[in-house]
């Protein structure tokens, strides 16, 4: 009690310090098994039952400890995904948490911290529908804090309109899931009894389902994911374009967006997964990039430590795991995990296998050649020579997801499953699973049967695209064009030949401008041949009168209003990122030139954290060189920039005609 009492006077000395304080007592208390609620109180009764002991109250938010509370019963639940597969649990703590669909008030003490969806920090198991919706799952005690936490404050998610009251922590007899498995297998069994089982078809591709993490609430996040949020901000009160200004173009536009939008809505996030191999990931980069259209997709290296403990779940738009390494527990649970709430899974000669599937050991050993019949979606059939896992597949008498068949190699006695599509329901994830190795090469250095491999790598390439296609993503190649002269380009006479004067002194006499990301060969006017080295780019400080079918000095300058920014130009049809035309040197101009660098397209855009930036040839990209004194108000302020970019955008849309503000009274 003296403790309890601590803690309540450390949260009332040091008010928010009460996260730190609900960390430290679920790590204190959860040796001693006591159980952890968190609860919301009903607006009619604010008061406390008197037999909870009240640890910590914020508003009509409460957190109480009790006796260890047990989970006993399971007969009525759900098992979900994460629950397919068997092995021992790492997580911590166990916990249920119980949610309703009615509305209420948002709390005067939520924080501007982001909102948490709940199952990016636990693995759900199973579920029990009805009002109060209830789900069970499995944290680590920092997550649980987490969640926790977020209760107080009322930012934790579900998603489908339902609203979190309570999450008690519970003390899950290890045997239960097992029983409820089995239980609901034997109910299965007697269905299959009273009905002729349906033969499953032989390989037809089908249009991805999604597997929802529970078949009536949990699942549908994809449109509250924060692409979606900030799309909808941004329309609010914007009207269509006008007629007069979309007519022109929009079947063009409409086939353009038709071929990049994805049917999920998730953001194109492509994550490989290689078991933390930089060399394994970068030839998989290398093999994607071949086969999918890189104008429409962002491809990251998932490590392991990301995969367990990043909220990747809900922006994946698919995984591929391309590591032969057995995966631990806890990465087949987040995994599967992802398979149930609707996600597209590759596995390139991965150990991961869903229900209803098992691995056992080939005819053909490891990295030998064999021969691989896989079935197209439209039933013809291609023979190829590939490399084998030394693993196959074999169908789990236990039941569980259904499972096509699409590919066969030839073992001594029969033909064995070596590429199969599996999905859990009607309304399911899809997983891709390959134990012949689709990712290597014919010239990999430990490549057996080169000749053979090189004969096959034609349907090699047809196969990774018949089977990325039927996952949902556009194979439809766009080929990466080389840089474009980049171009000086002026506003204001004044500021350009400051920024002449000194770009001749930086280039000296061999004029080339050098840096890390790429030496550039300054042409000055009236120069009429230059010898360009290998490697160089070229910046003309003179353009021609024509010199870019995709931009318009002219109505540039017209708009431009601005008394320094933006005024000298750098501009380039196609770079790899604007950002680099700006590194090196170039970031030491003289700050009253008010540099600026615009492109028509990027090849290797970047956003932020080392994300990808997506840059297809009509989006509005560009680099600003912009110094602020540290000691400045905004210097202090540094992240606002980026929001004061944002607004200025929006802004300068709603000047447009038709997309003008709006005021209601």
């Amino acid at each position: 009690m003296l403790i309890t009492l601590c803690y309540i006077y450390l949260w009332l000395r040091f008010q928010r310090h009460y996260t730190a304080v609900i960390r430290s007592a679920l790590h204190r208390l959860s040796a001693g098994h006591r159980s952890f609620t968190f609860s919301a109180l009903q607006p009619e009764r604010l008061d406390l039952p008197r037999e909870h002991a009240l640890f910590l109250r914020l508003g009509d938010r409460v957190i109480y400890i009790t006796e260890p509370q047990s989970c006993v019963d399971l007969s009525k639940w759900t098992l979900l995904g994460s629950s397919l597969i068997s092995g021992q649990r790492l997580e911590s703590i166990a916990f249920i948490i119980q949610a309703t669909s009615r509305p209420a008030p948002a709390s005067p003490y939520r924080t501007t911290e982001r909102v948490l969806n709940w199952s990016d920090y636990c693995l759900p198991l199973a579920y029990s529908p009805g009002q109060p919706y209830r789900a069970i799952a499995e944290a680590s005690l920092e997550n649980f804090s987490r969640l926790g936490v977020a209760f107080m404050e009322d930012r934790l998610h579900m998603g489908n309109g339902l609203r979190p009251e309570k999450i008690v922590s519970v003390l899950l007899r290890e045997t239960a899931l097992r029983e409820l498995f089995e239980q609901q297998q034997q109910d299965q069994d007697q269905e299959h009894h009273q009905e002729e089982p349906e033969l499953p078809s032989r390989h037809q591709h089908m249009d991805g389902h999604h597997l929802h993490l529970s078949s009536c609430h949990e699942c549908q996040e994809l449109e509250n994911s924060t692409i979606l949020s900030v799309k909808y901000a941004s329309v609010e009160n914007i009207p269509d374009l006008p007629d007069d200004c979309a007519a022109a173009d929009e079947e063009e536009e409409e086939e353009e967006e038709s071929r990049r939008r994805n049917s999920s809505g998730k953001p194109p996030n492509v994550l490989v997964f290689t078991g933390g191999c930089e060399e394994q990931f970068l030839k998989i980069r290398s093999l994607l990039v071949e086969c999918v259209d890189t104008d429409c997709y962002a491809i990251y290296h998932l490590r392991p430590q990301q995969a367990l403990s990043e909220p990747w779940l809900d922006n994946t738009l698919l995984l591929v795991l391309a590591t032969d390494q057995t995966l631990t527990p806890q990465l087949q649970l987040r995994f599967l995990s992802y398979l149930s709430q609707g996600g597209k899974l590759l596995g390139l000669s991965s150990s991961l296998c869903p229900a209803g599937l098992t691995l056992r050991p080939g005819d053909t050993q490891k990295d030998h050649l064999c021969s691989l019949t896989f079935t197209k979606s439209d039933s013809t059939e291609l023979q190829m020579s590939v490399l084998s896992s030394g693993s196959v597949f074999v169908r789990d008498g236990a039941g569980g997801g259904d499972v096509e068949l699409w590919g066969e190699i030839s073992g001594r006695d029969e033909r064995e499953m070596a590429i199969v599509r599996v999905t859990h329901g009607a309304d399911s994830g899809e997983a891709v699973l390959c134990q012949v190795r689709l990712e290597t090469a014919p010239d990999a250095h430990d490549a057996q049967g080169f000749s053979e491999l090189k004969m096959s790598n034609g349907r090699r390439y047809e196969v990774l695209t018949e089977i990325l296609t039927s996952l949902g993503l556009s194979c439809e190649l766009s080929q990466v064009p080389s840089h474009s002269p980049i171009y000086l380009l002026s506003t204001d006479t004044e500021q350009t030949g400051l920024f002449l004067s000194w770009l001749r002194a930086q280039a000296g006499d061999s004029g080339v401008l050098r840096s890390v990301e790429g030496d550039l060969k300054v042409v000055w006017a009236g120069d009429e041949s230059v010898d360009v080295c290998e490697g160089e780019r070229v910046l003309h400080t003179e353009p021609p009168e024509s010199f870019s079918q995709l931009f318009s000095l002219q109505t540039y300058t017209h708009h431009l209003q601005t008394q320094r920014l933006g005024r000298t130009v750098l501009y380039a049809d196609i770079t790899s990122s604007t950002m680099d035309l700006l590194q090196g040197r170039m970031l030491q101009s003289p700050q009253e030139v008010g540099l600026i660098a615009i492109a028509a397209r990027q090849t290797q855009g970047k956003g932020r954290g080392g994300n990808a930036w997506l840059s297809p040839p009509g989006c509005a990209m560009f680099t600003l060189h912009l110094q602020l004194p540290v000691n400045s108000r905004l210097g202090q302020r540094i992240p606002f920039l980026q929001h004061l970019a944002a607004l200025a955008v929006v802004q300068s849309v709603r000047t447009l005609p038709g997309y003008e503000v709006h005021t209601h009274l």
